[in-house]
């Protein structure tokens, strides 16, 4: 038996040729990769039609072209020079790159750099090209060129839940900007998710499954990446004909995009979760019902999930029908596969790295019986999120358990929990340096700029670094456009460089224009909102979005018991597996949740009252309105989260005027704050909830559609009449209509109740609260009442008078 002393010594002298091994292999994915990409006349067209989208008048201002990596040093990289020619109405820039991603990366950069020009999502803003001059009169390169190299190969992007909280609704028109953003942000591997369900129909149809059972094992559309990794079946479906065609298709769309493009697309692998109908076909194979994941009472008809083992022969026989379907479908465009890993958050039944390597060598092998070229793309989360089993010796035999260069990790919280630094660099495998960021894709400005700036440069120079590319995992999109262009960015910086010059350059970029109240709030919005270092994962928490369930009257709760109680981690030992689900935000038993809060709120509001005062000079520019509106919300919500404990202890203190005086405000903010966000187009509830109903081809659809649409932002999951949701919230949203139709009822319930026990002398109700508020949610889940898509009135004006209002 080798002891742990030994092991580390052993681990160390094969550190380097782990490396050394793995540069090779890694080297040989890109060559295979780099041979399954369009013809390059297919990809400069498709960078010319990026750059027809985005400066239609400037087409023929620039040229693009694809060289060969020999010319680049071996590497992807990209050129940019003066086009030489004495032709009138000639192009007047060159742009050279090793692929149309590449083009596109230094058509972004000449933007950025030589024209002062900024892109960011529509909803963050948009574009701000009004600094880019007419076409003749571009702006010169210096007569040597500029050319950049990518100092990693890879810029991954996506994050397994985020097709659910941010594309669901997407249509072509939508999916079709957001690849010209990847493009521009230099984005060359993409997970590529959407229709997936469809390929599963087929395999499974094959099978012997029925359509029946199949509506019984796919989620809803809101709740597709959840049922695609076991954490419930049903919930929100069933998926009907027309959902799966239509997906399909659009799937069809999005990888011959990115294909023109140069992008290696990561497509879905299996993962072992399998419809409950699959273990009376198949008496005998290891499928194992797992635990419960966030239900309240364990209810059967979505929770409790079937996993077939890795083990058992026909989880390879099945990964492998799944892939084949999928290269029958869209051709052989890649050889990287991600996988809804077994491991993420569940515990093998034994430490044994014997074992574990055995099911990681099963695991591989259903992908590569279909495409023997396979990369298995792994989530390094577990590696973190349960690090008491994790050791070197069980992590090294996962990692080992695939031949060299067959496996990628994503360090995927690496801008908070870097995993990298205690791993040696996982043991010699390859990984890529991610930005979690965002849960749930809520609406918080929040950032660790320093840390991103610095991280992937720190692990790229590191010693026997393993590092092979960069990447965004955030749950959600579409808000902190500053952590979005600096994140991606970093794919092409081989050396450190000055942050705080480049958030003033960044600033300039954004509004169009030189402002000096402007840099200084970004001065102090880097020292505080975006400077987070207390490794806190969830900060989007604050009482208006989130609203406590809890009894202020200084009584534990113990919860309900009875039939509404959750049997919760009940069958937790099933099939050898721990089923460890995170369950985020889950309620404590007592004590007052608090929001995360990592800032002073006075420097910030500083920095809001700087952003007003250079509203003279900027009111035409979206992007300033867009920030303006997004840290005015953030300011009003820090300080209704102290009035309502300021109204808490007015209830302990048995003041009644207090307490009317303090509840009345924060209700108030909830009302000023809707009229705030009803003023800017980019936050809007109406507009996430007509996009579900756009994608709806009857009547059906359509009511399924928008329950899906509001029980995601809300509820959640679902609930009893005295408990709600563990998931309560967690997808929260700050858009106009959601304050002032949902979380203001549910805190005026509330504090009518408070005020009523207190004027009555009895005990605060909790379970009262809970009743009233739960069905009214349910009933809000269930409507259709129709909110507006259009903004309303001067959101300059507003924010003012709200400064006015609450901070002058």
């Amino acid at each position: 038996m080798i002891n742990l002393k030994s092991w580390f010594l052993l681990a160390i002298l094969s550190v380097f040729l782990c490396t050394t091994l793995g540069s090779y292999a890694v080297d040989s994915v890109l060559r295979r990769l780099d041979s399954k990409r369009a013809q390059s006349v297919v990809q400069e067209s498709a960078a010319k039609g990026v750059l027809q989208r985005l400066l239609p008048a400037h087409l023929h201002s620039f040229e693009f072209k694809i060289i060969s990596k020999d010319l680049c040093g071996g590497r992807s990289c990209f050129r940019i020079t003066n086009y030489k020619s004495s032709r009138r109405n000639s192009p007047e820039i060159l742009i050279q790159g090793t692929t149309a991603v590449e083009i596109a990366s230094g058509l972004h950069w000449y933007l950025k750099y030589k024209c002062g020009a900024h892109i960011s999502w529509d909803k963050t803003g948009g574009v701000q090209l009004a600094s880019v001059p007419k076409p003749g009169a571009l702006p010169l390169v210096e007569a040597r060129g500029v050319t950049i190299q990518r100092p990693v190969p890879w810029n991954y992007y996506q994050n397994v839940v985020t097709s659910s909280y941010s594309y669901v609704w997407w249509d072509w028109q939508r999916w079709e900007k957001e690849i010209d953003w990847m493009a521009l942000q230099g984005i060359n591997l993409p997970l590529a998710f959407t229709g997936q369900e469809a390929i599963w129909q087929k395999v499974f149809l094959d099978y012997n499954i029925t359509t029946q059972e199949l509506n019984n094992f796919f989620g809803g559309p809101a709740f597709l990446a959840w049922a695609r990794m076991g954490n419930l079946h049903a919930w929100g479906g069933p998926l009907s004909q027309n959902w799966l065609n239509i997906q399909l298709a659009l799937q069809k769309r999005i990888l011959s995009r990115m294909q023109e493009l140069g992008m290696t697309p990561v497509l879905p692998s299996f993962s072992g979760n399998v419809p409950a109908a699959l273990k009376k076909i198949f008496p005998s194979a290891n499928i194992t019902r797992l635990g419960d994941w966030n239900t309240v009472s364990g209810d059967s008809r979505w929770c409790c999930t079937f996993l077939l083992s890795p083990s058992d022969p026909l989880f390879i026989e099945i990964g492998e029908a799944f892939i084949q379907k999928q290269i029958k479908e869209y051709g052989d465009i890649t050889d990287i596969y991600n996988w809804y890993d077994t491991f993420n958050e569940n515990t093998p039944p034994t430490d044994d790295p014997t074992y574990i390597s055995s099911l990681g060598s099963a695991v591989y092998k259903a992908m590569s019986k279909a495409n023997s070229n396979a990369v298995w793309l792994m989530q390094g989360w577990l590696f973190y999120s349960d690090s008491k089993y994790w050791k070197p010796p069980q992590m090294e035999a996962l990692l080992h358990s695939v031949p060299r260069g067959k496996m990628i990790v994503l360090d995927l919280f690496a801008d908070v929990k870097p995993i990298w630094k205690s791993s040696s660099q996982f043991y010699g495998t390859p990984y890529i340096w991610c930005m979690l960021h965002n849960f749930g894709g809520n609406i918080e400005m929040y950032g660790v700029l320093d840390a991103v700036a610095s991280g992937p440069i720190n692990a790229r120079t590191s010693e026997n670094s393993t590092m092979v590319g960069v990447g965004m995992c955030m749950e959600g999109i579409e808000h902190n456009p500053v952590v979005y262009e600096l994140m991606p960015e970093m794919a092409f910086r081989g050396g450190k460089f000055q942050l705080q010059g480049w958030l003033k350059s960044y600033s300039r970029r954004r509004y169009g224009k030189v402002n000096n109240q402007i840099e200084a709030a970004w001065e102090i919005l880097y020292h505080t909102i975006y400077n987070c270092t207390d490794g806190i994962a969830f900060h989007n928490t604050d009482y208006i979005v989130k609203f406590p369930d809890w009894d202020p009257s200084g009584k534990t709760r113990t919860g309900i018991s009875g039939t509404d109680m959750s049997n919760q981690n009940r069958m937790q030992q099933l099939s050898g597996f721990q089923w460890n689900r995170r369950f985020l935000f889950s309620e404590k038993s007592s004590g007052l949740p608090k929001p995360h809060l990592w800032y002073s709120t006075e420097d910030v509001i500083k920095a809001l009252k700087l952003f007003l005062d250079a509203g003279k000079e900027l009111s035409g520019s979206l992007t300033y309105r867009y920030d303006l509106v997004d840290l005015t919300r953030q300011s009003l919500s820090k300080l209704a989260n102290q009035v309502y404990l300021d109204a808490i202890s007015a209830f302990h203190h048995e003041d009644a005027k207090a307490l009317s005086l303090h509840s009345q405000k924060f209700l108030q903010l909830i009302k000023d704050i809707d009229k705030l966000l009803a003023a800017d187009d980019n936050f809007l509830l109406g507009t996430w909830l007509e996009s579900a109903k756009n994608l709806a081809m009857n009547s059906d659809e359509t009511k399924q559609y928008e329950w899906n649409a509001r029980t995601q932002i809300t509820m959640w999951y679902d609930n009893a009449k005295y408990n709600q949701s563990k998931l309560h919230d967690y997808a929260n949203k700050f858009w106009s209509g959601l304050l002032e139709a949902y979380y203001l009822p549910r805190a005026s319930m509330y504090f009518m109740l408070l005020s009523r026990s207190l004027k009555e002398k009895l005990d605060f109700s909790l379970l009262e609260w809970r009743k009233e508020w739960i069905a009214y949610s349910n009933k809000w889940q269930e409507s259709t009442e129709l909110y507006r898509v259009k903004a309303k009135g001067d959101a300059i004006a507003i924010a003012t008078v709200l400064y006015e209002k609450y901070f002058s």
